[in-house]
């Protein structure tokens, strides 16, 4: 008997050591995160302050060259080379320094999505403890929810419409705010709640009856 309570703790133990091991090794990772992005976002700072210290030299350099030959002679085409090669070199160490922004704003938005992908993550496990969830609801063309008001939802104590998304606007959740096709509205709430509430958004309008001619 002792020694089945003894296995029995000791593998308690060990799982809540493994769970506890894997919570250091997602917050480590959740910080390195962050800590990479304040990085990448300090390399971009500086590119940009370089592009203007770049288009400021460049800017001094063809005043002062431009002012002098003037002063002195009318422009030849040998001074009009010259500024000509200032402009390009400037040019090229700028567009050199716009592909290294570039790179830096990818490996930025990579890693916010990591970050993004995993809270979504964390909250559907959490809703899914609840027997909750979030949905996300494409309004068809042809559905009875066009022209219908947010306040014309059915609504319960469980869900809340989160947002709306039309085009590339996000729209608050007014009671006014009109359904159009293509309107993305994303739900949260109960389950079971929700899958009675996407057939609503879903449906298809009845089509009007034909008038029939009597003989």
């Amino acid at each position: 008997m002792r020694f089945d309570f003894l296995n029995r703790l000791q593998k308690e133990l060990s799982i809540t050591g493994t769970a506890l091991h894997e919570t250091i090794l997602a917050v480590s990772e959740r910080v390195n995160r962050k800590v990479q992005i304040l990085r990448l976002h300090w390399q971009a700072s500086s590119l940009l302050e370089r592009i203007d210290e770049v288009s400021q030299e460049v800017g001094q350099q063809l005043v002062a060259q431009i002012g002098r030959r003037s002063s002195e002679r009318p422009l030849a085409d040998a001074d009009l080379s010259e500024v000509d090669n200032a402009v390009n070199r400037a040019t090229a160490r700028i567009q050199a320094l716009k592909h290294s922004l570039i790179e830096i704003d990818v490996q930025i938005r990579q890693l916010k999505m990591e970050t993004i992908h995993e809270d979504l993550l964390r909250l559907q496990q959490d809703l899914s403890q609840r027997s909750a969830g979030i949905e996300r609801i494409m309004i068809p063309r042809g559905s009875a929810a066009i022209g219908q008001r947010l306040s014309e939802v059915p609504r319960s104590s469980s869900i809340h419409v989160a947002t709306v998304m039309r085009g590339p606007f996000l729209l608050a959740p007014a009671e006014d705010l009109t359904f159009r096709p293509d309107d993305i509205v994303v739900l949260m709430g109960a389950q079971t709640e929700l899958d009675h509430l996407t057939v609503w958004f879903t449906r298809r309008r009845l089509a009007p009856p034909t008038a029939t001619r009597s003989a």
